[in-house]
């Protein structure tokens, strides 16, 4: 049995859609010619890969079965023809939380062995859709379940965090503070705390009870409002810089240390020869700097963190 590529494309496009007009947008046909050539898919596989009804368009067992390995014929395909024409392509990577500079530990591992284009992602449902979509080939942050299929990550950098407080406030000057001594007093969060994951974890995991949602409109607001604000605190990994804010104190948290996990996320069986480095560069630069040394009884991790080790 031969795969017709445009067919295959035509069914992944639909299948990240689920709707037959937007799909053929994307792929610049007429919605006709989309159906045609699922249609002529289904016709060569002996199943209905869509069903179609009042309520939508979703995907059948036989099409869930099929998109895994359609998405990887799709990559592979693409990547047959970059060599065929010897066309090279940077690596793109996506980056999201920015509030915590992601960028600090790219630059660590990408240079100067890597040819990449860095792009900055929203958040982390938006940067699956784009690597499931093949829009960037792996992104970097922290990746937390449920991750839809098709995708891989590898735990890069388990990061300790500081609580972060005004100059005035009552625990400014304790020179280190366990998460339970903050229970006390409200977490500032740089958006809704459903939507952060990590601080939702935290403040479930140690008694926060008091929470205020910011805007997220870049890190030197968000610190300023901290510094403006003596009953309240918030979190940043260790090694992010700081600006230069007055009245702004900076705490390690011990007993137990939170850490914030950092991963490496790309489309399974995605064969862009860069990835091969990047994966590298994340091993090499983990053990020179002793990125994933957890100890469990002195440190603390949310309840999610799982993937393959770098």
């Amino acid at each position: 049995m031969d795969l017709d590529m445009a067919q295959v494309r035509a069914f992944v496009h639909t299948a990240d859609e689920l709707h037959f007009g937007r799909a053929a947008s994307t792929l610049a046909i007429s919605q006709q010619a989309l159906s045609k050539r699922i249609a002529r898919l289904e016709t060569l596989l002996g199943a209905e890969l869509f069903e179609r009804g009042p309520r939508g368009v979703r995907l059948t067992e036989a099409g869930q079965r099929f998109l895994p390995p359609a998405r990887q014929t799709l990559t592979a395909a693409d990547a047959a023809v970059a060599a065929a024409i010897g066309k090279h392509r940077p690596l793109r990577v996506d980056v999201w939380g920015h509030l915590y500079a992601p960028m600090r530990t790219m630059a660590q591992l990408t240079e100067p062995t890597v040819d990449l284009v860095l792009g900055h992602g929203r958040d982390l449902p938006s940067v699956t859709a784009a690597l499931l979509n093949g829009e960037i080939d792996a992104a970097f942050g922290r990746v937390h379940p449920p991750l839809p299929a098709g995708l891989t990550h590898r735990l890069v950098r388990l990061e300790p965090v500081d609580a972060i407080l005004a100059a005035n406030h009552p625990l400014a000057a304790e020179p280190s503070l366990s998460p339970f001594q903050l229970s006390d007093t409200a977490l500032w969060t740089p958006g809704p705390l459903h939507r952060l994951d990590f601080l939702h974890q935290f403040a479930d995991g140690f008694g926060i009870r008091d929470t205020v949602a910011s805007v997220n409109l870049g890190l030197t607001h968000f610190l300023d409002e901290v510094a403006a604000s003596p009953d309240r605190f918030s979190l940043l990994p260790a090694d992010v810089p700081l600006p230069a804010i007055p009245n702004l104190r900076s705490i390690p948290l011990t007993n137990p240390t939170p850490l914030y996990a950092w991963s490496l996320l790309w489309r399974t069986g995605d064969p862009h020869p860069g990835l091969t480095t990047l994966t590298a560069a994340c091993a090499t630069q983990a053990a020179r700097n002793r990125w994933l040394v957890h100890n469990p009884p002195h440190d603390w991790l949310p309840g999610d963190v799982t993937g393959e080790q770098a």
